[in-house]
């Protein structure tokens, strides 16, 4: 069975705990869209290892890791990247670029520095990319030796860039478990996003496939969220707290973005978006990180629907307009205050954080497997 770990907020919900747990089963790790918009923090003993491209599982040096065709690539950046892996752990899994991938070049960057600052890009060039890749004017890897302003990389990466697409149909066909390795979230999807508050991908579930060239059946799809809810950059936010309590969240919860260092939103946990990602993404499971951010709170909400233009919804409008006029309409949950970083099972967490836990089973319809109690990549609940 293959696996797909994908986010079903608005990114930085804690995907590379799951993946770095989950690649322990699967032999090739793969990402299949963004560029180094992306951010993944891996937490090993107390050493903090932060991925913008490559997979967060390349700390595990028996696997490969694969940047798929769906992604952009700066070619500084990654080898900047790998760089900084080695200078910390000089055993890491083998990496492959595809060919067919895309580069990001400098004018590609400052392009978005001049245009994304309505949307809140990270000003990472990953749009003007897309733009070009779209409109048929791109240059891919294997033109990498003609990018005459990267020639001091083409050296490093070249042996790197070979058909990903192929070689990860030739591990299929011998048995090789895959694992899908999603960035961003479905609600920054280009297609299924809060448009045009999005990125420039499709990072549900239909990118898996688009982005590496390959088509699996037999996968499961775990969907990570957290216990509450972020999101980095404008758009709108049902959920968004602007009180002491968010405040608290993001203090707590160390919320500030991976890639570009700014202060996450914060809010309340939104079941509208669960159930809208799963609808889409056809999740077979859920992950639910940083619990343990919300011990100490007396009282915990869950939104469960919208009220928009008089009426009570269900579902996230496509008009960016409704939802920004969106109000909130909250189930309330007794907190706990127990410190639950120590918790391995279920059945050792307080018992208003398993009510917790069961009431976003019920509302999102999709069990929960995972359960994040800690940042060290060890912090995990397997949930039965």
């Amino acid at each position: 069975m293959h696996t797909a770990v994908l986010g079903v907020q608005w990114g930085d919900e804690g995907k590379g705990k799951i993946i770095d747990f989950l690649a322990k089963e699967h032999d090739i790790i793969v990402r299949c869209q963004g560029g180094n918009n992306a951010g993944h923090t891996v937490v090993v003993g107390g050493q903090k290892y932060p991925f913008h491209l490559l997979p967060s599982a390349v700390l595990h040096a028996d696997k490969i890791c694969v940047l798929g065709n769906g992604m952009v690539i700066n070619p500084e950046v990654l080898c900047k990247e790998l760089e900084n892996l080695k200078s910390k752990q000089s055993e890491h899994a083998k990496i492959f670029v595809s060919n067919r991938a895309h580069l990001i070049t400098s004018e590609h960057i400052q392009t978005d520095a001049e245009e994304g600052k309505n949307i809140g890009t990270t000003g990472r060039g990953i749009g003007p990319a897309y733009t070009n890749k779209i409109s048929r004017k791109g240059m891919r890897y294997h033109n990498f030796k003609e990018a005459h302003q990267y020639e001091q990389f083409i050296e490093k990466l070249q042996p790197m860039i070979v058909d990903t697409g192929f070689l990860l149909n030739q591990a299929i066909k011998e048995g090789k478990k895959l694992l899908f390795e999603g960035a961003q979230a479905t609600m920054l999807d280009i297609d299924h996003g809060t448009y045009p508050y999005v990125t420039s991908s499709n990072c549900s579930v239909g990118g898996l496939f688009t982005g590496t060239g390959i088509f699996v059946k037999n996968i499961e799809i775990v969907g990570v969220s957290k216990a509450y809810t972020t999101r980095v950059g404008a758009g709108p936010f049902v959920t968004e707290l602007f009180d002491n309590i968010g405040q608290q969240i993001r203090d707590v919860g160390h919320e500030f973005g991976t890639t570009t260092g700014r202060p996450r939103r914060c809010g309340w946990l939104d079941t509208v978006v669960l159930r809208y990602a799963k609808r889409i993404n056809g999740l077979d499971y859920l992950a639910v990180t940083k619990l343990d951010i919300l011990s100490g709170l007396p009282k915990i909400k869950i939104c469960d629907d919208y009220f928009i233009e008089g009426n009570a919804c269900k579902e996230i409008p496509a008009d960016i307009r409704k939802l920004e006029s969106a109000q909130p309409l909250y189930l309330e949950l007794p907190g706990w205050n127990e410190d639950i970083s120590k918790c391995r099972s279920f059945e050792e967490l307080p018992v208003n954080a398993q009510k917790y836990l069961q009431k976003i089973e019920e509302l999102v319809g999709v069990k929960i497997k995972y359960i994040g109690v800690g940042a060290d990549r060890d912090d995990l609940i397997i949930k039965n």
